[in-house]
C-alpha cells in the first residue's frame, strides 16, 4: 500500500469513527436527557457515587434502606417532622427533579419561601456540590420500581412542557 492510499484509508477510518461516536453520543443524550430530568438513575457510575454520598450524609436520618424515620407523617415531641422515606412508600417521587434538587441544596424554608420554618433537614449548599446532590438523588430514584420512575419522568416532562423547556 502506497503512502497516499494509506493516508486516505486512515482518514476514512477516523471519519467513520467520528461519525459513529457522534451518532452514539446523540442517541445517548436523547435517552438520558428526558424533558425536565436532572437525575441519571440508569447511570451505574453516578448511582454508585450517589449511594456512597447518601450513606455518608443522609442515611443516618433517612435510613440505610431509604425507609425514613418511624411515624414520619406526624411531628415529633419537638414539633419537627421526622425524616420521610425516600423509597416508593414516601413522597419523594411526588416531586419533580428540580424541586428535589432545590430542597436538598437550599432547604425547605428557602425553597418554599417560609422564612421561619424549622426543620432537622440540613441545607447542603456548601456541603455537597451540585453533582454530588444529583448523584444522591439519582441513586434514590434508581431504587424506585419502574412504574414509579415512569410516573416521575412524566411529571418532569409535564412541568418542563408547561415551562416551555
Amino acid at each position: 500500500m502506497n503512502t497516499s492510499t494509506y493516508l486516505r484509508a486512515a482518514a476514512f477510518a477516523v471519519a467513520l469513527i467520528l461519525v459513529a461516536g457522534g451518532v452514539w453520543g446523540l442517541l445517548r443524550s436523547e435517552s438520558d436527557n428526558k424533558p425536565g430530568a436532572l437525575f441519571f438513575p440508569d447511570d451505574a457510575q453516578i448511582v454508585a457515587r450517589g449511594e456512597q454520598i447518601y450513606a455518608a450524609n443522609c442515611a443516618s436520618c433517612h435510613g440505610v434502606n431509604l425507609e425514613g424515620q418511624p411515624d414520619w407523617r406526624n411531628r415529633d415531641e419537638n414539633g419537627m417532622m421526622p425524616a420521610p422515606p425516600h423509597d416508593e412508600n414516601g413522597h419523594t417521587w411526588h416531586h419533580v427533579d428540580q424541586l428535589l434538587f432545590d430542597l436538598t441544596k437550599f432547604g425547605l424554608a428557602r425553597t418554599a419561601n417560609l422564612e421561619n420554618y424549622q426543620t432537622n433537614m440540613p441545607v447542603y449548599e456548601g456541603v455537597l456540590t451540585d453533582d454530588e446532590i444529583i448523584a444522591v438523588l439519582s441513586y434514590i430514584k434508581s431504587t424506585w420500581p419502574e412504574e414509579i420512575r415512569l410516573r416521575h419522568d412524566q411529571m418532569n416532562a409535564q412541568v418542563a412542557e408547561a415551562e416551555g423547556k
